[in-house]
């Protein structure tokens, strides 16, 4: 019983998570579309741990023409921040590459 329990509160979060981010996005696309003129140079900044391949992952994501992509390693050396410069077509491309990068480990979008 307290595993189903578990469970349960486990999917609601999971759930809960999910609706949030929906929202978000929904909040940032009409944002874009209401400030932005498409297509546009978009710049993307995403912080990543420095022990891993993120910083691959990152620019491996973004690998297409004309991205320009730069990092720059923390005083610390523990983290990268990476900046890139892209041209998109519509704020559902700006969006698409945030979902993507989503699923790197330890990043943060800013």
């Amino acid at each position: 019983m307290s595993v189903l329990h578990i469970y349960c509160n486990q999917k609601y979060a999971i759930e809960l998570i999910m609706t949030d981010r929906e929202a978000f996005y929904k909040k940032l696309k009409e944002q874009l579309e209401k400030t932005t003129g498409f297509p546009t140079k978009y710049l993307y900044k995403f912080i990543v741990p420095s022990d891993g391949n993120q910083v691959k992952e990152v620019q491996a994501l973004f690998d297409k023409g004309g991205a320009v992509i730069n990092t720059k390693k923390s005083r610390t050396g523990k983290y990268v921040s990476v900046s890139i410069h892209l041209t998109v077509k519509n704020a559902d491309e700006v969006i698409s590459y945030y979902r993507k990068a989503e699923v790197i480990k330890g990043i943060i979008s800013l």
